[in-house]
């Protein structure tokens, strides 16, 4: 394919063996900012699986016994191809994720040093853990196959590169199955990689939930990467248990921050608000929880509840939109849940709490509650969405338990300025990652992955790329 051929507001077909493909039915994708309908998809049929899990093991070998520098150059020339056409990536994002254009941009160009940097110099050569003249052990890193990667509606360019890199660098061929609600940029990121990609290589079919299950149930597929919810987690492994495919899960947060009685409320609340409200609320390391010190939890609420009155939310496609919708309906509802539970119980809130019914779009308002109970549904549960509790805490001891009681552990954040009182909290919190005095930070050389209920595995680092492979160690005796 050249980048003639390359449309983005229309044509969105499955890549199956390096052609377009398109099925007998279709799923229509909605702007969540209007709730018009944008374009539709096709729904992949199980054949077009077989097809497609039989083309990305045929190139497989092939894939796998080139120089890891010819693979690390086609991710690089991938990476400089979505910089060529950023701009209309971001417009997909803007339209199908609801997102700013700030923040689509911020995605879209993420994904080109993502596929520079991570795709472009990572590399698992073999290692010579002894080599005498007795004796000689090395350690090699030999690709599973064909892997699989379900991606989901939040970052649908992002979360799909963080996935793409490892496989393939690593000489894996990887088929794509992008959140039935976000996957035009999916779906165009496949397509334009076809310029650089033997056909086969890395293939995508779009589609409803039962295409996951087929997925992690062929005996074909030697591995699964996953960023969904805890239920979709576990209803993938077991799809992929009796063929003991390989998993990687990504799952729900529900992040606490610990405020500490020293911080500047006026310094703080612009990063507490983005770190809560980003993306709408729907990251799955957005701050879900902020523990505030009760000496200062007035001047923070206040703070956090002033800054938010300057950020706009409304339809993206508009200048001076800070927050944009919720991603799809289901969430919406979901979301709405949440605050008719706040309104049921008497909590108070700080702010929001109300959506206007006649208003087009899945648009919820900024929400602060007010200190409600530990019990609440808000501080127990996940909403995926622009609402956090604010909560009171006196002693160390207990905001520590209080953070920690909880069946997620993905991310937490510590703020203050004590960094030895931050930094020894942070060791105690029960979670994959803990920031210090910052949130959402990543890069392609830090593990990324969940305690608990939040996730098996992790994402990026030698860690992660080493989970793309078989270790293999090869032990050499001096005489037969």
């Amino acid at each position: 394919m050249s980048a003639s051929t390359i449309s983005f507001d229309r044509d969105f077909t499955h890549i199956v063996n390096g052609k377009k493909v398109t099925s007998p039915h279709s799923l229509s994708i909605i702007n969540p900012s209007t709730e018009e309908i944008i374009t539709s998809v096709p729904i992949a049929t199980s054949e077009q699986l077989e097809q497609t899990v039989k083309a990305a093991s045929d190139v497989f070998p092939s894939w796998a016994s080139l120089p890891v520098e010819k693979r690390q150059d086609a991710l690089i020339r991938l990476g400089n191809l979505v910089e060529q056409h950023l701009a209309s990536f971001v417009d997909l994002l803007v339209k199908e994720g609801g997102k700013s254009r700030d923040l689509a941009t911020i995605e879209v160009s993420q994904c080109v040093a993502w596929f520079r940097e991570a795709g472009g110099k990572q590399s698992l050569p073999d290692e010579v853990l002894i080599d005498s003249p007795e004796r000689k052990v090395i350690v090699r890193y030999v690709p599973l196959g064909v892997c699989a990667a379900i991606t989901p509606f939040n970052f649908p360019l992002s979360l799909l590169v963080w996935k793409l890199n490892p496989a393939l660098v690593t000489g894996n061929t990887i088929i794509v199955k992008p959140s039935p609600h976000a996957p035009l940029a999916a779906l165009k990121l496949v397509e334009l990689a076809q310029q650089v990609l033997p056909p086969g290589v890395l293939s995508i079919l779009s589609g409803e939930n039962i295409l996951g299950k087929w997925l992690c149930q062929h005996p074909d597929v030697k591995r699964i990467s996953v960023t969904g919810s805890i239920a979709s987690g576990k209803d993938i492994m077991r799809s992929a248990a009796d063929n003991l495919t390989r998993l990687t899960l990504e799952l729900g947060g529900n992040d606490p921050a610990i405020v500490l009685p020293d911080v500047d409320p006026q310094d703080l609340a612009p990063k507490l608000f983005w770190g809560t409200f980003h993306n709408s609320g729907q990251i799955c390391v957005s701050i879900k929880r902020i523990y505030v010190h009760e000496r200062v939890y007035d001047a923070v609420r206040d703070a956090l509840v002033a800054y938010a009155r300057t950020i706009n939310v409304g339809d993206v496609s508009l200048p001076g939109v800070g927050v944009g919708p919720v991603q799809n309906r289901v969430q919406f509802e979901k979301v709405k849940e949440f605050l008719t539970d706040c309104r049921q119980n008497g909590y108070k809130f700080a702010l929001g709490g109300e959506v206007d019914p006649s208003r087009k779009g899945y648009f919820v308002p900024i929400t602060i509650v007010d200190n409600p109970p530990e019990h609440a549904k808000i501080v127990q549960e996940e909403p995926f969405g622009p609402i956090v509790p604010l909560l009171k805490w006196s002693d160390e001891e207990d905001v520590i338990r209080r953070a920690n009681a909880t069946k997620y552990g993905l991310a937490a954040s510590v703020w203050g300025r004590d960094i030895k009182r931050t930094e020894a909290i942070a060791r105690r919190i029960e979670s994959g990652t803990v920031w210090i005095n910052e949130s959402q930070v990543f890069h392609w050389d830090y593990p990324f992955g969940g305690f608990k209920h939040s996730g098996i595995g992790v994402e990026q680092s030698k860690h992660g790329l080493v989970s793309w492979t078989n270790i293999q160690t090869i032990t050499t005796h001096g005489t037969a």
